[in-house]
């Protein structure tokens, strides 16, 4: 067996990114290193493992099965490790300087960002956000390679891996314009039927969604005329035209131009949760950061 007392830990470190990157090359722009060093460094981890780690592969560098293995128990030491070394610190917001970098679609950076901004910066003025907007998919990548702190999104299969809390549970409204002459009173089934309605299709150009299968089960369909892959645009649509849609409440509520009420069909709604790695699970401005959010939300 090997003997783990002659091992770097800086080689563990440069493990656990070449994992997260299956690139030499990315991993050494990470760690701030020659693609060399990085080799060099990978040729002692092998040796030490008694195992290729990674081959050569199609689109960069495949894990082998011994790396696998070692992927998850690896980023739950050095988050250990991290945090036994920075137990005695405490974050002072007023005085962090952080970059902190949250993955969101329109819908999240709407209901959870926007509403907790003018807090966040009083409390923590010498600090960043940068938001990006991501699939669930990518919110994993991201956060495997360390380049996103925060993950607001669903409950989604691939993200089960992930530290989360739920933020909060949304239902849907129908909406129109202010003003919108089929919605002055409760809108009927036949009239939501007739109604022109606007999608949102995140991945572009489906005119079908969680309302148009309800309806299905009762043999019904409405007329679907615009779909667009963004919220906020849909409101711009809302404003200026006679269409109507489906909606979060929680992204209308309060906007005295829009009429929301009560859709004739059921829709499920869903729930929005905060996503983080355990690699910044116990960092105690990691900590500071989700209990803001999720207490602000």
């Amino acid at each position: 067996m090997n003997n783990f007392g002659r091992l770097d830990l800086n080689l563990l470190h440069t493990l656990d990114v070449l994992l997260a990157e299956h690139n030499v090359t990315r991993a050494a722009q990470r760690l701030n290193l020659s693609q060399p060093s990085i080799s060099v460094q990978l040729a002692k981890l092998r040796e030490f493992f008694d195992d290729p780690l990674l081959l050569p592969g199609p689109r960069g560098m495949r894990p082998t099965a011994r790396a696998d293995e070692l992927r998850q128990p690896l980023q739950q030491a050095l988050a250990a490790l991290a945090s036994a070394v920075s137990a005695g610190d405490v974050f002072d917001p007023s005085k962090a300087e952080n970059t902190w970098n949250l993955g969101a679609a329109d819908y999240g950076e709407s209901t959870i960002v926007l509403p907790v901004l003018q807090a966040f910066r009083a409390v923590a003025p010498g600090t960043k956000l940068a938001i990006f907007e991501t699939s669930p998919v990518r919110i994993m990548r991201k956060m495997e390679r360390g380049e996103l702190d925060l993950g607001f999104h669903t409950g989604e299969a691939v993200l089960k891996d992930l530290h989360r809390t739920l933020l909060f549970s949304e239902r849907y409204v129908l909406v129109g314009r202010q003003g919108h002459p089929q919605l002055a009173k409760p809108v009927t089934m036949p009239v939501f039927c007739s109604l022109e309605h606007v999608i949102v299709s995140p991945d572009g150009g489906g005119f079908q969604g969680i309302t148009d299968s309800a309806l299905a089960e009762a043999g019904l369909s409405r007329r679907v005329v615009l779909s667009v892959p963004h919220f906020l645009f849909v409101i711009q649509v809302l404003l200026t035209t006679d269409l109507v849609a489906m909606l979060p409440e929680r992204l209308v509520r309060g906007n005295p131009a829009l009429q929301l009420t009560e859709p004739p069909v059921k829709v499920p709604g869903f729930e929005m949760y905060m996503y983080w790695h355990e690699r910044s699970h116990r960092d105690p401005a990691h900590i500071w950061l989700r209990e803001f959010m999720s207490s602000a939300v």
